[in-house]
């Protein structure tokens, strides 16, 4: 069995007849933005979800992580039937369906690091260019951590970013 794929109107049709929303994104993209109703069981914490009574409609921001997950999805349903959200809530939203925004919470933790890691590039260069091409080392030293962060999972600068005040809101 796999994960059957549903619109933003089909799925908000079988949630009303009774199937439940999981979104599979993290706590702080959940609490930044989220779809009304929708329980937060981040994919790394899949296997915690047991069996489902009901059918069960999976999420995330734009539909490529519960297509990636979607054997690993619905084996954490048990036997309940198992949809994919089509689009994830970038789709919900654009099909004018409501979802609840909290703007006091920071922004998902791996869009503040593409932000720093940007950021930090960029200043790299430019201080390579007008001061000393030594300082071309800073975008190399925020390459090897992103290739670090792409091979191991582990991402040194999200740490750090997620220990800051501002995101201090969102750690659940």
């Amino acid at each position: 069995m796999t994960c059957l794929p549903l619109d933003p109107s089909d799925a908000q049709a079988a949630m009303q007849a009774g199937a439940r929303l999981i979104d599979i994104r993290g706590t702080d993209e959940y609490a930044r933005e989220h779809i009304p109703g929708a329980t937060n069981v981040p994919l790394d914490r899949i296997g915690e979800l047991g069996p489902c009574p009901s059918p069960v409609i999976f999420h995330c921001r734009s539909g490529m992580r519960t297509e990636a997950n979607a054997a690993r999805l619905t084996a954490a349903t048990g036997d309940a039937q198992a949809f994919v959200l089509t689009g994830g809530i970038d789709a919900w939203r654009a099909a004018r369906q409501p979802t609840v925004l909290d703007k006091k919470q920071p922004i998902e933790i791996m869009r503040q690091v593409q932000i720093a890691a940007g950021a930090l590039v960029l200043i790299g260069v430019l201080l390579g260019f007008l001061w000393s091409p030594a300082l071309f080392g800073l975008s190399a030293f925020v390459g090897a951590g992103l290739v670090l962060a792409g091979t191991t999972g582990w991402c040194g600068m999200a740490e750090m970013l997620r220990a800051l005040p501002w995101n201090r809101r969102a750690n659940v």
